[in-house]
């Protein structure tokens, strides 16, 4: 399998001091797996129809989308929502990493059909832990079925 088989981990997160622990997890964790970064819920959905400034990215899907909840013009949830509704979406593992340990968000990420649900540990080994796991389960042991 060389580089360019290696599909990308989508982190969706505002706070740039939880998306860099995140990047530095999982660069930690030796995946070879690209992690492209995006701010928000609307740009999770250019990167993931390559449209606006990912009109131009490498085609396919992420092995796994890393999204929070609670984020400025689109929250997770939505993005969620819109992933399960579309067809070639759908399949796209989802991990909620949340700091929201609200049963309603958990419930509601659940029901929209995510994958897992993480809630941020406070603590930054526990979140080092976490997010490396998390990167090694999904980009390298989950198998995911074939793209049609």
């Amino acid at each position: 399998m060389n580089k360019r088989d290696l599909r990308t981990i989508l982190l969706v997160e505002d706070s740039v001091a939880d998306a860099e622990m995140a990047i530095d997890a999982l660069s930690e964790a030796h995946l070879a797996n690209p992690v492209v970064h995006v701010e928000d819920g609307v740009e999770c959905m250019d990167y993931l129809y390559s449209r606006g400034a990912w009109d131009s990215r490498e085609p396919g899907d992420p092995a796994v989308v890393l999204l929070d909840i609670k984020m400025p013009r689109m929250n997770g949830l939505d993005v969620l929502t819109a992933m399960r509704g579309d067809e070639r979406l759908r399949r796209i593992p989802v991990v909620i990493l949340s700091s929201s340990r609200e049963e309603s968000d958990l419930a509601r990420s659940w029901d929209l059909g995510a994958n897992a649900y993480v809630i941020k540990p406070v603590d930054v080994d526990q979140f080092f832990d976490a997010v490396r796991t998390l990167g090694q389960f999904w980009a390298v042991l989950n198998q995911a079925p074939e793209q049609e």
